[in-house]
């Protein structure tokens, strides 16, 4: 009953007549109320695995994720379908932060995604425990695993929250992990007995890996992509380099676009819409690309720079193949790229105390005294920060990472807001307005028709849109909304033009600020380990590329992929060795020039010929006679 049930909940809401292995059978486990743990690599469908029964049962449930722009892709795409789910992410103001309690807690709500940070306030909590809950499903769940290559310590919170709802189930879901990672998960979720392990298998049958030694890589990414032909995904470190890229492609006539995250929100949709849509080949882009990305014909994923881990890597060249036709996984490098991966390392740390006075520094910035400030927002100025106290970019974007993780302040989200409409007044007290107010009544009509929602949630809104349909300027449509606030008659919020960054706790001294073990000295070796496992898998040259990746993670295999580029070269070898052999035997009984061998080895065709027998005369095994022959 229960499968024709999930069975129905997946054709009605997502279209697809069934499930993919092991969905189903995670989905039972679900239900049934026992805790899972989902290990499925990346396109491997994990979201359905939690969606489908927060949709089967009643109350609503959490889902936590580190990844905000992920979490509003996935609320818009769930309320597309048409089921009802919310997101809260930092900058949600008072107002908009009540009305999504409200609707969780009366039913009004399926799916709550959060990030781990909001578990630790203590306003969620109190409405956390109002709510009718089915179960918790952790993304990324990796994150909370020390030994993870993504370590938030605000993960943790997790474990915390379930003493609420001790015989809910909870979901943890991540694309890669290590054996110590599993079991790290299962410990700090405080997974009840009886907990199940779904692991798909991490090997990829239809995916070349292939790692090149290149000094000139621009050109060598070139012959790859016209070689291998279809769509694809260059991967970058930085901004600048993927719209270089992007026009070197363009320039030898490849259709390329390019996506990093400082770009606007509409540049890096419309760049994406045009690289999922085929009207560019090939998306050049940093590791802000491809989360949540679905698109089954990628042909080549290529790195033009060293991952900074194992796990980011094997995430990225995931992207590749997912129809299951033979794709490749390309990394080009040279000395120098290894020389900045452990640059890059030890940027990644800086000193605990270059990190206090950077704190220092912020908390002087933007004015706050010891003592106060906690959930205090502000625009993130980066440039005006590093110009007043002489930072290093760098340095201050990675000593924020630590600030984070001992809950000092939040990172500024890296995209622009969008403006957003609430009206808290009942439509008869709106119409009463309309009356006495007329000059605002065609605005307030025109919105009421195109955005549904407006009483219950915040919905966001296109000033320029509206002004164009209101033959206004923006400028006037934002006054008149603003003036709207003013009133009460709505709430009003315009969108931010720069990030915003959010101090989670009240200032302390920073002499006073300490690193836990846990947050610095433990992270870093841990880094030191992957960035040691990420170099072995770049610099090898004997084995079998598939296999190393499957070691990593746990996963042991018999025989060798034969695809990579290790194993066709070993391939090689052999048929040379093979080779070598047969001419030798065959010249024993008699000299003879090379056309009368191939005659004799029809396996063998010219250009292996020659080459083997110039191999054979290097070595001094073969000797050219008088005659011109070759002979032993």
């Amino acid at each position: 009953m229960a499968d024709q049930r999930i069975s129905t909940l997946l054709k009605r809401y997502w279209g697809f007549e069934s499930f993919r292995p092991p969905q189903e059978e995670i989905i039972r486990s679900v239900l049934e109320g026992h805790d899972t743990l989902v290990l499925m690599p990346t396109g491997g469908g994990k979201s359905l695995c939690y969606q489908v029964p927060a949709v089967a049962q009643e109350g609503i449930c959490l889902v936590v994720s580190p990844l905000i722009s992920l979490m509003k892709d996935q609320v818009q795409q769930l309320r597309d379908r048409g089921i009802k789910a919310a997101c809260l992410i930092s900058g949600t103001n008072g107002i908009e932060q009540e009305i999504i309690f409200n609707n969780c807690i009366h039913g009004k709500t399926k799916l709550l995604y959060v990030s781990p940070e909001r578990l630790r306030q203590r306003v969620f909590i109190e409405h956390f425990r109002q709510m009718k809950v089915s179960m918790i499903a952790v993304d990324e769940a990796h994150c909370i695993s020390q030994w993870g290559y993504d370590f938030r310590p605000s993960y943790l919170e997790i474990a915390r929250i379930r003493v609420y709802f001790p015989t809910v189930p909870i979901i943890a879901l991540t694309a890669t992990a290590t054996p110590e990672v599993v079991e790290d998960i299962q410990r700090q979720l405080m997974f009840r007995p009886q907990s199940r392990l779904f692991q798909s298998s991490f090997e990829r049958c239809n995916l070349a890996y292939m790692v090149f030694h290149e000094m000139d890589k621009e050109n060598r990414m070139l012959r790859i992509i016209r070689k291998t032909g279809g769509c694809g995904i260059v991967y970058v470190r930085n901004r600048r380099r993927t719209r270089e890229i992007a026009d070197f492609l363009t320039h030898n006539g490849i259709t390329a676009a390019y996506y990093h995250a400082g770009l606007e929100p509409k540049e890096r949709d419309e760049a994406q819409r045009r690289w999922m849509e085929g009207k560019v080949s090939t998306m050049v882009a940093t590791n802000a690309f491809g989360m949540g990305i679905d698109k089954p014909d990628v042909r080549y994923v290529i790195h033009m720079d060293i991952p900074s881990s194992v796990e980011a890597y094997f995430q990225e060249a995931g992207r590749a193949g997912r129809d299951g036709k033979k794709a490749y996984a390309v990394m080009l490098y040279n000395e120098k790229d290894l020389g900045n991966l452990q640059q890059n390392f030890e940027t990644s740390y800086p000193s605990q105390q270059k990190i206090a006075n950077i704190y220092r520094a912020v908390c002087n910035y933007y004015q706050l005294p010891i003592g106060s400030g906690e959930n205090c927002q502000f625009d993130f100025d980066l440039e005006g920060l590093c110009n007043t106290y002489h930072l290093n970019v760098l340095e201050l974007y990675n000593a924020t990472l630590f600030l984070e993780r001992e809950g000092l302040l939040s990172l500024p989200v890296r995209e622009e807001s969008e403006s957003k409409v609430f009206v808290p007044i009942s439509r008869e007290e709106l119409y009463k307005f309309q009356v006495e107010q007329p000059k605002y009544s065609d605005l307030l009509l025109l919105m009421l028709r195109m955005y549904g929602g407006l009483f219950t949630d915040f919905v966001p809104i296109s000033e320029r849109t509206i002004a164009r349909r209101m033959y206004m300027d923006v400028e006037q449509v934002t006054n008149m909304l603003l003036h709207m606030d003013a009133l009460k008659v709505i709430v009003y919020q315009g969108k931010h033009k720069r990030p915003q960054i959010v101090f989670s706790s009240p200032r302390i001294d920073a002499k006073d600020l300490y690193l836990s073990d846990s947050n610095y000295k433990v992270l870093k070796e841990h880094a030191a380990q992957r960035l040691e496992a990420i170099r072995d898998y770049v610099t090898t040259t004997e084995g079998c590329r598939s296999n190393m990746l499957l070691h990593y993670f746990g996963e042991e295999h018999q025989g060798k992929c034969g695809i990579c580029d290790l194993c066709i070269t070993a391939n090689g070898r052999k048929k040379v060795s093979d080779l070598k052999t047969q001419v030798l035997a065959t010249l024993k009984g008699q000299p003879m020039r090379s056309e009368q061998l191939m005659e004799l080895l029809p396996e063998m065709d010219e250009k292996e010929a020659k080459e083997t027998l110039r191999q054979l005369v290097d070595e001094g095994l073969v000797r050219i006679n008088e005659t011109l022959q070759f002979c032993v």
